[in-house]
């Protein structure tokens, strides 16, 4: 059904739940490694492999992030919870159960404010308060790798495979109550509200949040009420969804398809379904289970956690400042625009302008170079932007050398290409390189005669008054002097041999 039309006759209602890889040493009952890309199953051991008689013990740093985080989501914390038994059999589940929370979740009832930003279609910025119904803790599954096929699916493969190494590296899952009330702006909320999380996490220093990587993964739940009904209509859940346009587009094309269903006189189907990036569509995955299909029971082999209060408000004073007044404050301090803000904040360059800012370049030369080289190589490359092997330090001493007019911007590209290189810091670099302005007057004055005198009809537009087309003759003095020259100079020698007033 078309979009606009479905939202004359239903109201949306969506239900998120975020998980969220922290970012500990070891897993969450066990001394293994948890880091990404290693050779498979070799960071595992008889306790996250479901041993007979091997005992699990609770990771305190990853209950201390659970109490962060919980409190960053304005909480409740726990004064005495437990870990269960989600009883299951998959396998990439090598116990056949999920040691998870149940009824116990450490942290519940809180809220986040999402900003929205505006959109395309003339929508305005707003506020959004979603509710949060709880955060609990859990472990997170191996992988399965099913080989050969179209689909990369089950279905059709050849044979698979299942890397354990991610089984048992500890999870928050974060879920919030159902959200109404936001309308045709629904699947925006959606994509803000997993952004606002991602930013929380990150400003936390509890987990990478790489969406690509899957630390940090949404499933996606979906209804629709008729208008002015109060009765949730039935939901579908969209799993692991894996990028924030994914979540928006996910959000939006169920709701679309539930109204098509319902129109057509059916029932919608409890189940979980697949998103498929390529075409923007998703598909059956089977039957959703309710929670007793699980058989939850409490884990005999963990004690409960109890964090003490005095524990609690010790955690709550190593909250950061929030990322939405931290991106506030620092955009009026900086003088950006909304959209220049927003180009800084979807590089994931905040940290390292605010940085490159203290070490002494301009706000505007920060923004430039991390917004535009650096973050058009990481995209290249595949990368983050802060992963380039360039620094802050880097950037601001790059920064003096063009301010300095050592270098111009030309030059200052080549050495950015040199220090991403590994070739050193930008002033070794320039000196290996041979990259300096020409200070000498006199030669740019030769230079600039020489390129008058090659281009009669170009000098005779500039004395006519087409100031404009000094540019062409400004790219010839910087190939006679082997782009060492300052530009801005040698169009101020060019006007002022042509007689003509800049």
């Amino acid at each position: 059904m078309p979009y606009e039309e479905l939202l004359t006759r239903y109201e949306p209602v969506v239900g998120l739940e975020v998980h969220v890889e922290l970012s500990t040493a070891t897993k969450m009952f066990c001394g293994c490694a948890t880091g990404f890309g290693a050779e498979p199953n070799t960071q595992t051991c008889p306790v996250c492999l479901g041993m007979p008689g091997a005992l699990p013990v609770v990771n305190a740093t990853a209950v201390e992030s659970a109490v962060r985080i919980g409190l960053a989501l304005n909480c409740r914390i726990a004064e005495w919870c437990r870990f269960a038994r989600k009883n299951y059999f998959y396998p990439d589940m090598p116990k056949n159960f999920q040691t998870s929370q149940y009824d116990e979740p450490i942290a519940f009832d809180g809220w986040v404010d999402v900003e929205v930003p505006a959109n395309e279609a003339g929508g305005e910025a707003f506020t959004f308060r979603v509710e949060i119904e709880r955060a609990h803790m859990e472990e997170d599954t191996g992988k399965s790798t099913h080989v050969g096929g179209t689909t990369g699916r089950i279905h059709g493969a050849d044979y698979s495979v299942v890397d354990y190494n991610r089984a048992g590296i500890p999870l928050i899952e974060i879920v919030t109550r159902p959200i109404t009330g936001a309308g045709e702006r629904a699947p925006e909320v959606a994509r803000a509200y997993v952004s606002t999380l991602r930013d929380l996490m990150r400003a936390l220093d509890v987990s990478d949040v790489r969406m690509e990587q899957g630390s940090m993964r949404c499933d996606a739940n979906v209804s629709l009420m008729p208008t002015g009904s109060t009765t949730l209509g039935m939901r579908t859940e969209t799993k692991n969804v894996n990028s924030l346009r994914s979540v928006e587009r996910a959000v939006r094309y169920e709701m679309t398809r539930h109204a098509a269903v319902l129109d057509a006189g059916q029932a919608i189907l409890q189940e979980t379904r697949h998103w498929h990036e390529d075409t923007g569509i998703t598909t059956s995955g089977r039957p959703k289970s309710d929670a007793d299909d699980y058989r939850y029971f409490p884990e005999p082999d963990l004690v409960p956690v109890a964090p003490s209060r005095e524990d609690v408000e010790r955690l709550r004073a190593t909250l950061p400042e929030n990322p939405a007044e931290r991106r506030r404050r620092l955009q009026d301090a900086w003088g950006f625009t909304d959209l220049e803000m927003r180009d800084v904040v979807n590089a994931g360059a905040v940290e390292v302008i605010e940085e490159t800012v203290a070490a002494g370049a301009s706000p505007a030369a920060a923004r430039k170079w991390w917004t535009g080289v650096l973050a058009r190589r990481a995209n290249t490359d595949g990368v983050a932007v802060t992963e380039l092997g360039v620094t802050p330090a880097h950037v601001a001493e790059l920064d003096g050398l063009v301010t300095s007019g050592r270098l111009n911007d030309s030059m200052a590209r080549q050495v950015l290409d040199g220090v991403v290189a590994g070739e050193g810091a930008p002033a070794q670099v320039a000196d290996a390189r041979g990259l300096e302005l020409v200070q000498d007057d006199g030669a740019l004055q030769a230079a600039v005669d020489k390129v008058v005198a090659a281009n009669p009809d170009v000098a005779e537009k500039i004395r006519g008054g087409k100031v404009q087309a000094v540019g062409a003759l400004i790219g010839q003095v910087m190939k006679q002097m082997r782009g060492q020259a300052d530009a801005a100079k040698a169009r101020e020698l060019i006007l002022t041999t042509l007689g003509v007033e800049g």
